[in-house]
């Protein structure tokens, strides 16, 4: 079958021939994949960032972590799905034996297993993961929406660290597909103005909008965002703002923008040190907080949603492409041009 792979320790990807997966073993499953989205992280490995030499030891590997499917076949010991339920798969698979796993909280596991970095994954027509990984979706799902469960439950996780509430004024620095799912969960929780910010960035921009976002904010377009933030929030500051960019400087201009006793969550990967200014950060009793992956329950409200208002999340996916054509995908995303970019494997 074709898949799209990563090979060796340096940029760009390949589109291989490999064997289907083996027969699941126990408490796994094979999953038929309908929809399968290029992610950030995608594209990171694509460039090899830094940040991702973890990969090494696992390579080659087939790439994907966003994705749904059907299951085709099933191993001993698992009743969570059966043979054709239609599911999404949480990629990140916990050990179980960690303080945090014991704890009740594996996605702070300290031996994580991933699906597309560190075992093969959805770039593909095939792929074998483990049942308890599996959420099972409505039948009438339709299939590329449900690709986007997971970044929207990483969405969904960044506002609930932020403790977004009903009325409150979000201020979300990156309009990228983590910036979008943000934006989606600010609206859910009730936030009365979402502000997405960009640079240089009219298209995702747009999306935004149809995201959910009230304002939107283009710094090539203005002379600060401070006071820009001010005039739409009616002289006040934001309560919360999501840092979704991965560029340093965003961390300090995002505190610029917060009101006294706010919280930042960090929620774009950095690849440099990121420096500001904390006598003043602990003077205005603010706090920054890390917003990295996400919980089931996201998982599981996001899926709800889907369900219920389909077209709420539809204006994310940009384009539809072949699995043959993932290199134009990749460079897509490179370009900025498009906010997700799904593959179909069959």
């Amino acid at each position: 079958m074709l898949a799209v792979r990563k090979t060796g320790a340096y940029p760009g990807i390949s589109l291989d021939q490999i064997s289907e997966p083996t027969a699941p073993g126990a408490d796994e499953v094979v999953v038929e994949v309908a929809a399968a989205g290029i992610c950030g992280s995608d594209v990171h490995v694509y460039e090899w960032s830094t940040g991702y030499a973890f990969m090494k030891s696992k390579l080659p590997v087939t790439l994907g972590h966003e994705f749904s499917g059907h299951v085709v076949s099933v191993g001993p010991g698992v009743t969570q799905v059966a043979l054709g339920d239609l599911v999404t798969v949480i990629p990140t698979r916990s050990c179980m034996r960690c303080s945090y796993c014991a704890g009740g909280a594996p996605n702070l596991c300290l031996d994580r297993d991933t699906v597309g970095l560190t075992r093969d994954g959805a770039f593909a027509r095939f792929v074998r993961v483990p049942a308890l990984s599996c959420l099972k979706l409505a039948p009438d799902t339709d299939p590329v929406l449900a690709a986007l469960i997971e970044p929207l439950s990483v969405g969904d996780h960044a506002a609930n660290v932020g403790e977004v509430k009903s009325g409150d004024t979000v201020v979300v620095l990156g309009p990228g597909t983590i910036g979008q799912a943000a934006m989606r969960a600010a609206r859910w929780r009730g936030a009365l103005r979402v502000i997405a910010v960009g640079m240089h960035d009219e298209s995702r921009l747009l999306t935004a909008r149809a995201m959910g976002a009230t304002h939107t904010l283009d710094l090539a377009e203005i002379a600060s965002l401070t006071d820009a933030v001010l005039a739409i929030n009616h002289g006040r500051l934001a309560e919360v703002v999501v840092e979704a960019t991965g560029h340093p400087s965003s961390v300090s201009a995002g505190l610029d923008i917060l009101c006294r006793g706010g919280i930042l969550v960090a929620a774009g990967i950095h690849a440099v040190p990121v420096t500001f200014d904390l006598t003043r950060l602990v003077r205005n009793s603010q706090q920054i907080r890390g917003a990295h992956g996400s919980r089931r329950r996201s998982w599981e409200m996001v899926a709800e949603r889907i369900a219920l208002e389909p077209e709420s999340v539809r204006p994310m996916v940009s384009i539809e492409l072949d699995l043959a054509d993932a290199q134009l995908g990749f460079e897509k995303c490179l370009a900025r041009e498009v906010s997700k970019v799904i593959l179909r494997p069959t």
